[in-house]
């Protein structure tokens, strides 16, 4: 039998919002598919020489480390696009100008939609052209409505 050697632990440097991302660049996998080597670690070690208690708690943790990264920046994700949703309903009835080339369009929020869970804004203009699809990160200066 061949006993499989442990894996590389992720660099304990790492940031949290980038621990996911560092394990799956240096080793591919998904967090479930590092617990399977772990456990296959187990199954095929050499009852000669088992691996050594603290290199495998420390393996647990990092591990650990990299879920607890995973639910982080799902979680921070969720509310970036609760605020990004709930700044867009703010701008309705408002007055926004949205720089485009050498002009400046302006005109009020009449509605906000959703593509792909990004806000986009509908606008009339004071000629009361219609314009939709206006990104929120686009908008340069919120005004009162009238």
């Amino acid at each position: 039998m061949q006993a499989i050697s442990p894996t590389q632990p992720v660099s304990a440097n790492t940031s949290s919002s980038g621990t996911q991302g560092a394990a799956t660049s240096a080793f591919g996998l998904s967090f479930d598919s590092l617990l399977k080597i772990i456990l296959t670690q187990l199954t095929y070690q050499d009852p000669l020489k088992p691996m050594d208690n603290f290199e495998f708690v420390s393996q647990l943790a990092q591990f650990s480390q990299i879920q607890l990264g995973q639910t982080t920046n799902d979680k921070l994700g969720t509310l970036v696009s609760a605020q990004g949703t709930a700044q867009a309903a703010s701008l309705l009835g408002r007055i926004v100008d949205i720089p485009s080339g050498s002009t400046v369009i302006s005109g009020k929020v009449t509605a906000v939609s959703f593509a792909n869970g990004d806000p986009q804004l509908t606008i009339t203009t004071g000629d009361q052209q219609t314009i939709s699809g206006l990104s929120l990160a686009n908008v340069s200066q919120i005004r009162q409505g009238n």
